[in-house]
């Protein structure tokens, strides 16, 4: 296998037959020694993560995948916790896409003038620029479509296969007393510039509730797997 990436939470490795392996790494991104999925440099290492992220990520895809959505993934090997996927271009350097169900976080910090925290959101979704110095700026489907970074069909297929995954995600968590606030997607294209989900669907990637206070990754990795 030859890598062709070194990322902070999985490496890329090109296979023979076209497709890519990531492997997923027990590097968490946080600060100080404290994990944090919103920190943009890997923080500390917690034994084991690269496995749940991995066992989570191959479950939900699944899922998607059986729901006609597609996605990269092909297949997992849980003993090497690694992921064959298809290739796919990334649009720009890199594009987040966060689906919202309730105002918190960023969104707060933004239009807390607006809104109360925790407040209902129609499955709101927006879409950042990843970027860490200039620290991920919000990009419209009008920019996206002007720096012909994604056309405007893609943003629609974007919108609607993210809203999509997110209820998919949202019902699966809810029938084990969970809430989901907002999750954070990645999406690629093929070469004929079909949309793809990308990357991975892990606890890292999404902020979930339970009675009403925040479930922190590590304990939702324990909890969906309980």
């Amino acid at each position: 296998m030859n890598k062709v990436y070194t990322g902070k939470t999985k490496d890329v490795f090109a296979l023979e037959n076209g497709n890519y392996l990531l492997k997923f790494k027990d590097d968490c991104t946080g600060k100080d020694g404290v994990f944090d999925p919103g920190e943009n440099s890997v923080g500390l290492t917690i034994e084991g993560v690269g496995d749940v992220n991995l066992r989570m990520s191959v479950y939900f895809f699944e899922k998607v995948n059986a729901a006609g959505i597609r996605t990269h993934y092909v297949s997992a090997n849980l003993a090497d916790t690694t992921m064959e996927v298809l290739p796919a271009r990334v649009f720009g350097h890199g594009l987040e896409v966060i689906c919202r169900h309730k105002a918190v976080g960023s969104f707060i910090r933004r239009y807390g003038e607006y809104i109360q925290e925790g407040a209902d959101l129609p499955a709101y979704v927006e879409m950042t620029f990843k970027n860490d110095l200039k620290g991920d700026p919000l990009v419209t489907r009008d920019a996206l479509a002007a720096l012909h970074i994604m056309t405007e069909k893609q943003y629609d297929d974007v919108k609607e296969m993210t809203r999509k995954i997110t209820q998919i995600v949202a019902d699966d968590l809810k029938e084990k007393g969970l809430v989901l606030y907002d999750i954070k997607f990645e999406f690629g294209y093929d070469q004929n510039g079909e949309v793809m989900l990308i990357d991975e669907i892990a606890s890292g990637n999404m902020r979930v509730y339970r009675d009403g206070e925040y479930v922190d990754p590590m304990t939702l990795s324990r909890l969906f797997f309980a």
